[in-house]
């Protein structure tokens, strides 16, 4: 098992799925940590990664972004992108109101949201 963290964003390996875990507020400020954190994903290669969303109470359009790219990335190498929830209402509005909340696989899995 393989851990890192660097603040709002956790990563870990768990045998043959890849975990990153957010945190709080993930913005542009974090773009760094959040594409190396997806860089070390695509070099595990791995069948699936997972991207823990159940703690995360605000994400912008750097999170958006990365997320589809990474889907895309992911339906293209034959692996699965998963984001496990459940999503906090910022979260859940930002994938909601740009149309990509569908285009992903959810697993409610994490706690209840916060109020």
């Amino acid at each position: 098992m393989q851990e890192a963290s660097d603040g709002s964003i956790h990563v870990i390996r768990h045998g043959e799925v890849f975990v990153i875990t957010l945190r709080g507020e993930v913005d542009h400020d974090d773009a760094p940590t959040f594409q190396a954190a997806w860089d070390t994903a695509d070099h595990a290669r791995l069948p699936t990664t997972a991207v823990d969303l159940s703690q995360l109470v605000f994400g912008d359009s750097m999170l958006l972004s990365a997320l589809l790219k990474a889907k895309h990335r992911h339906d293209a190498d034959g692996r699965d992108l998963i984001l496990l929830g459940p999503l906090q209402p910022a979260v859940h509005r930002l994938l909601d109101i740009s149309g990509t909340l569908d285009y992903f696989t959810i697993a409610d899995t994490g706690p209840a949201p916060i109020s």
